[in-house]
């Protein structure tokens, strides 16, 4: 029976699903922390709850865009 995916690919979906994976439990963390700091700051606006999650995205861009443009 022949394989459906190429083991190249078969990686590289390995690799997308890691990273949707870090992005998702990267987020909750920051959300969850900064509802945390919030509380403990006793800040009215809920600013580390938006602030922390920001920061991880542009972290996470930063890093994949780092990743992809290796030249091997």
């Amino acid at each position: 029976m022949k394989e459906k995916w190429p083991q190249d690919n078969k990686n590289l979906l390995w690799q997308y699903a890691g990273l949707a994976f870090q992005l998702v439990a990267s987020l909750g963390i920051a959300v969850f922390a900064g509802f945390k700091l919030d509380g403990w700051i006793q800040i009215k606006f809920p600013l580390l709850v938006w602030l922390l999650p920001l920061i991880v995205i542009i972290a996470l861009i930063i890093k994949t865009i780092r990743d992809t443009s290796r030249k091997n």
